[in-house]
C-alpha cells in the first residue's frame, strides 16, 4: 500500500514578533488533494507530536479556496494532522513511500534540527522512497545528513522560499535564518523563478517547491516518482 508522511511545525508564535504562525495550510491540503485524489493515504508528523498550529494568515478570505475548506472543515483530517500529530517516535519509516515538509514560518524555528526526522527522511530516501519539500518546509532538508558526512543536499539541485518573497513579506529580520541562504551554505544548487509564481524541481527523488503556488506541483512530481 502506497502511503505518504506530511510533516508540520508546532511553531505556532514569532520569536521577535507578536505574531501568530504555523503551518501555512495550502501547503498541506494542495499536496494533500493530490494523494488523496490518487488513493494515497497519508499520515501526519510533527517535531513534537500533537497539536499543529496553522498560520492565520493562511485562514484569510481570500486563501480559503475550496481546497482549504474541504480539509479545514473535515473532522479526519483536523484530528490527525492538526490536534493529533504523530511524533518522530511514532513512525516507522518504512511504512512511506515518501515524506513531504509542509512549510509555514513556524518550520524555521523546529524543523532544521530536528534529527529524529531528518533520520526518517533518510531512511525513506534509502529505502528509495521519496524526499519532498514546500517553501520554508525545505528547511527540514538541513536536518538530514549524508552518507559522505556532508549535508544531504549538498550538490542537489533544488529551490525552496526565496530571500526576495520574506522581503516581500517584510519579514528578513524576524526570522533566525534566510532558507536561500541556509540552502546555499549547505551547499545545495539553489534556483529559482519570479516571486510567488510556481516552481518546482525534481533531483532524482528530491522533490521541491519554491512557495505556496508549488504544493500542488510538489504533489503532483512525487506521485509520478512513486507511481513508477
Amino acid at each position: 500500500m502506497t502511503k505518504v508522511l506530511i510533516v508540520l511545525t508546532n511553531t505556532a508564535k514569532f520569536d521577535t514578533l507578536n505574531r501568530a504562525t504555523g503551518v501555512w495550510l495550502s501547503e498541506a491540503t494542495h499536496f494533500n488533494k493530490v494523494m488523496t485524489d490518487n488513493q494515497i493515504d497519508v499520515d501526519y508528523v510533527s517535531p513534537a507530536g500533537g497539536y499543529v498550529p496553522v498560520d492565520p494568515g493562511s485562514l484569510a478570505e481570500d486563501q480559503l479556496d475550496a481546497i482549504n475548506n474541504q480539509f479545514y472543515t473535515d473532522a479526519d483530517f483536523r484530528n490527525r494532522a492538526l490536534a493529533h500529530s504523530l511524533k518522530p517516535a511514532d513512525v516507522t519509516p518504512s511504512d512511506y513511500d515518501a515524506i513531504y515538509f509542509a512549510g509555514g514560518h513556524g518550520t524555521v524555528w523546529d524543523f532544521p534540527k530536528n534529527k529524529p526526522l531528518g533520520k526518517i527522511a533518510k531512511s525513506i530516501y534509502d529505502n528509495g522512497g521519496v524526499v519532498s519539500a514546500v517553501c520554508h518546509g525545505v528547511v527540514g532538508l538541513l536536518a538530514i545528513d549524508g552518507d559522505d558526512g556532508k549535508p544531504f543536499i549538498n550538490g542537489k539541485q533544488l529551490t525552496g522560499f526565496t530571500n526576495e518573497e520574506e522581503a516581500i513579506n517584510q519579514l528578513t529580520d524576524d526570522v533566525p535564518f534566510l532558507a536561500e541562504d541556509a540552502l546555499k551554505a549547505a551547499g545545495a544548487v539553489h534556483t529559482k523563478h519570479d516571486a510567488y509564481t510556481e516552481y518546482v524541481v525534481t533531483d532524482g527523488r528530491l522533490v521541491t517547491g519554491q512557495n505556496p503556488q508549488s504544493a500542488k506541483g510538489v504533489g503532483e512530481a512525487v506521485l509520478q516518482l512513486i507511481q513508477k
